[in-house]
């Protein structure tokens, strides 16, 4: 589970750099890498990023869990 968690923080980093770059400058890394925002491996990409964060979600519970 760790490395499954640490894959998708490193995801979530990634697209969070990637949206902090399209709001300031409007400028979408992913789809300049991998051939536009319709091309089949940005898009792969932007699904993983979504499903890191629904993944992610978990962690509210282990942040709370350490608090106590």
């Amino acid at each position: 589970m760790k490395t499954l968690d640490n894959i998708a923080l490193a995801l979530l980093i990634v697209g969070g750099l990637n949206w902090l770059l399209v709001g300031l400058f409007k400028f979408d890394l992913v789809a300049m890498l991998f051939g536009g925002q319709a091309a089949i491996i940005s898009r792969i990409f932007y699904v993983l990023v979504g499903l890191s964060a629904l993944y992610c979600i978990k962690l509210f519970a282990n942040i709370n869990n350490m608090a106590r």
